[in-house]
């Protein structure tokens, strides 16, 4: 990568490849993208609070990406580049205490990058989250109203808004409990099977439901998507409404672990910051009347994971 610019590698540009879904999508495209994130390693640096406090630094990103994106990078997905936006502050209690670092990566800085990437001519896809919405009467659909409860939710559903407003052609794909390889190994999934493994009890929510989300065909999706007419709000998650408990006693026993220790408690006692929305999860109702590529249930997501890692660890 030594003295190659971005639009001498990218077709696509992720900014968040650090995080399990950018990573995801990096894995998945491969030469055709590049990340942009705080990493040393990247030949593009981005700092979203930053570019949410001088916001022409998305401009110059585009400048740098326009010239070849679209003509350079052999088996490139289309005639136009795209530009996925996976960076969020996704730490929901730090939000909480952070509201105007949450906001300004999760509303202020997306929509700075979707702005210049309109300009240019890139379709931009942002990532959201069921967290829009405040868990009354889910699973909800693309039609439902948001009504977010935490600071974590108020700022990714402003971040949506925000992204529309800049660029009408833009996509907004929500999504939930994601879990599957992941570099930094932090995923719910990772978390259960280190406690499991240690002989150790872990305590998970009966009551916050939703539909968990394998982030390998959450990737897929999010391909399939970006080369579509789609615009506006599509949901992407799993196909089970499942309780958290449930969800790890299925992972549990998918991967050979000793589901026992899985100790089933109500959210209230679990003492975090952030309000949760309970019943939650998502409908890919868009999604699938278009026909992008499905979401498998727990059972065969961790066959297919334990199957290939993907060069990454099997927790």
């Amino acid at each position: 990568m030594a003295g190659a610019t971005l639009s001498d590698v990218c077709d696509w540009l992720v900014v968040g490849g650090t995080g399990q879904v950018g990573g995801a999508l990096l894995r998945l495209l491969g030469p055709r993208a590049i990340s942009a994130g705080r990493s040393p390693a990247n030949p593009c640096l981005v700092d979203l609070e930053q570019l949410a406090e001088e916001p022409g630094q998305a401009d110059r990103l585009m400048a740098e990406a326009r010239p070849r994106v679209c003509t350079v990078i052999t088996n490139r997905l289309s005639a136009t580049p795209r530009h996925a936006i996976a960076a969020a502050a996704t730490n929901v209690d730090r939000c909480e205490s952070e509201p105007a670092m949450a906001n300004a990566v999760n509303a202020t800085a997306p929509a700075a990058l979707a702005r210049a990437a309109h300009r240019i001519g890139a379709k931009t896809v942002f990532v959201s989250t069921e967290y829009v919405f405040d868990g009354e009467a889910g699973p909800y659909d693309e039609d439902a109203e948001p009504r977010p409860l935490s600071v974590y939710g108020s700022s990714k559903a402003a971040g949506e808004q925000a992204v529309l407003s800049a660029d009408p052609d833009a996509i907004v794909v929500r999504t939930t409990v994601v879990y599957g390889p992941e570099r930094q190994g932090r995923n719910f999934a990772y978390r259960l099977a280190g406690h499991l493994r240690a002989g150790k009890v872990l305590r998970v929510p009966s009551d916050q439901i939703s539909t968990p989300t394998y982030n390998r065909d959450l990737a897929t999706a999010l391909v399939q998507l970006a080369q579509s007419s789609l615009r506006g709000i599509v949901h992407v998650a799993g196909p089970c409404l499942l309780g958290r408990d449930g969800f790890a006693v299925e992972v549990a026993r998918e991967a050979g672990l000793d589901g026992t220790l899985i100790e089933s408690v109500k959210t209230a006692s679990l003492s975090q910051v952030a309000r949760r929305p309970l019943r939650a999860g998502l409908i890919s109702r868009r999604a699938n009347e278009w026909g992008s590529h499905p979401v498998r249930g727990t059972a065969a997501a961790v066959a297919d994971w334990r199957g290939d890692t993907y060069g990454l660890t099997w927790p």
